[in-house]
This record gives C-alpha cells, sequence and structure tokens, in this order.
C-alpha cells in the first residue's frame, strides 16, 4: 500500500474553514506549553484546560457537521463558551506562575482571533 501525499488527501469540510486552522493552531500551542509542566502540577486545572481547549476546534468541527444553520450556530456559540473557559483556567496557571507572561500573551492573542471569528461567523449564518 502506498501512502498518500498530503496535498491528494480529502479536505473534510470543516478542515476548510480558517477558524478551525486557528483553532488548532491555539490547542496545538497550549499543548505544548502544558508538555513543560512538571507532572504533578495542578494537573486538574491542566486536565480541564487541555480539555477545554480541545473542545473549542471540536465544537467547530462538529457544527459544520451539522445539516441546518441553526445547529451550526449553536455550535459555535459552544466553541466560544469552552473558550472562555480556557482562557479563565489559563489566567489561574499564570497567577500561579505555571504559564509566562510571553506564553499568556501569546495564548490571548490567539483566542482574541478566534473569539472575533466566532462572532464574524455567527453574524454572518444569521444573516443568510
Amino acid at each position: 500500500m502506498t501512502q498518500e501525499r498530503n496535498d491528494d488527501r480529502y479536505t473534510f469540510p470543516f478542515e476548510k474553514l480558517e477558524i478551525w486552522k486557528h483553532a488548532v493552531d491555539l490547542a496545538d500551542c497550549t499543548l505544548s506549553i502544558l508538555d513543560t509542566f512538571p507532572p504533578n502540577k495542578h494537573p486538574k486545572l491542566t486536565a480541564l484546560m487541555e480539555t477545554a481547549v480541545s473542545r473549542v476546534a471540536q465544537s467547530i468541527a462538529e457544527g459544520k457537521g451539522k445539516q441546518y444553520k441553526k445547529d451550526f450556530i449553536q455550535s459555535l456559540q459552544t466553541a466560544g463558551s469552552s473558550l472562555f473557559e480556557f482562557l479563565t483556567v489559563t489566567e489561574l496557571l499564570k497567577r500561579r506562575g505555571c504559564i509566562s507572561e510571553q506564553d499568556g500573551t501569546k495564548i490571548r492573542a490567539q483566542s482574541e482571533i478566534i473569539n472575533r471569528k466566532l462572532h464574524g461567523l455567527i453574524n454572518s449564518l444569521r444573516k443568510e
């Protein structure tokens, strides 16, 4: 069996969404930061952070697969809620000295982009 080149693979509809790509980038960045934590340093908070940040991209992907526009909008709103949950845990870990000021700034900048794009997409879908 031959391995396919990446540019020849099937693209799922959610993979075409710029907002989904941003959300996956944020999750990847966050997981890299969490990889540097000592194993037993705030395990419940880091688990919450990991879950919330991955749920942003998951909710966007799930919503794109919905049949009705109102269901897609609801999934995008869920993604926004997960983003806010993620940012809250990020702030707690930053205050505890687990996340550097530089990493916190990077996370916040990426989150701002996602938040703006979420609201823009929701507003666009509502106008259709």
